[in-house]
């Protein structure tokens, strides 16, 4: 079995090919994300494995079909994009890693919530400078602050754990409610009034076409004056856009965000010596109550481990048994 890794870090290479010693597959890894512009150069791999970035439409499914491709591995849970419809149609079996590590990504939410609302990236800073002034580092607490989580999956209901922590009120939104959440006290409620009733909102939730631009001119209308929004899901659950004309009227007090609509052509690269040219991001970037990490929630060793281990573990099942219990149902 040949694997072809797409999109992939000196990091991916260290953890998948320590994993790989239970296998002995020869693995082939490209910097390069998967899309038209690079599917031909495969040559005979039977997989792929692919990030939250790659490409993998039609055209691309047609294309590694034709090469023999028989499997779609994704190191991540998001399969928003991948064309179901066209592997089904081509015979292909699509993978993904539905949990790793979600204490990872329920962590650095809130570490994005706590840096944006005691500022400590700016007293390093300012410390580093010798300056010890208190003035623009003011903060909140946040006991008793409600929080609304749209989302109650793994990823969710650890954050939900980390929050109730803090003595924060937890209310939360999902098309499938969680019975032990509600047995120990988290209150569901319809999305609308979420958006209302929040001090901050925490997004956990995957993107669908249902969803897209969740946090828009209207909703952001609902909510608090002030509120405070995490994301750490997917990007394109917020119109950007939108999100920053309501910071320049002061409608969203904090806005945290590891996930961003455009991210493919900048995250997981060092463009510091390039000049950006997404006026949005640049945007963004320049408000100080604006938190922007590289898509990093997953980025722990504990995660990587996870996501080495059972991706090639369904790899090898797919290919021993013809499924696994990570395949991807239409």
């Amino acid at each position: 079995m040949k694997i072809a890794f797409f999109s992939s870090k000196p990091y991916d290479k260290i953890f998948f090919e320590a994993e790989n010693k239970n296998y002995g597959f020869e693995l082939n890894f490209y910097e390069t994300h998967l899309g038209p512009h690079i599917v031909n150069a495969i040559e005979d791999e039977q997989a792929v494995c692919v990030f939250v970035n790659d490409k993998v439409n039609r055209q691309v499914i047609e294309i590694l079909a034709k090469k023999g491709v028989k499997i779609i591995a994704l190191r991540c849970a998001g399969f928003n994009n991948v064309d179901l419809e066209a592997a089904k149609e081509f015979g292909i079996k699509v993978c993904r890693v539905p949990a790793y590590s979600p204490e990872a990504v329920a962590e650095h939410t809130m570490a994005m919530l706590l840096t944006l609302n005691r500022k400590t990236h700016k007293a390093y800073n300012r410390v580093r400078e010798q300056n010890f002034a208190l003035n623009g580092l003011l903060g909140f607490n946040l006991f008793q602050k409600t929080i609304g989580i749209v989302g109650t999956g793994k990823i969710g209901k650890a954050f939900i754990n980390i929050a109730k922590g803090f003595g924060c009120k937890i209310i939360a939104y999902d098309l499938y409610p969680d019975q032990e959440l509600m047995n120990n006290g988290v209150e569901y409620v319809e999305l609308d009034k979420l958006f209302k009733s929040s001090d901050i909102i925490s997004l956990h939730c995957p993107l669908t076409p249902e969803n897209h631009y969740m946090i828009n001119q209207e909703t952001i209308a609902m909510m608090k004056d002030g509120v405070t929004i995490i994301n750490t899901s997917r990007g394109g659950l917020i119109n950007t856009h939108e999100a920053i004309e309501s910071l320049k009227n002061h409608k969203i007090g904090y806005l945290g965000i590891d996930v961003y609509e455009q991210e493919e052509k900048l995250f997981f690269k060092d463009l510091s010596a390039e000049i950006i040219q997404d006026d949005m991001i640049q945007r963004l970037m320049s408000f100080p109550n604006v938190l922007v990490t590289a898509h990093q929630a997953f980025f722990t060793q504990e995660a990587l481990e996870q996501i080495s281990e059972i991706t090639m573990r369904s790899i090898s099942e797919i290919k021993e048994k013809g499924s696994t219990d990570e395949v991807v149902m239409l």
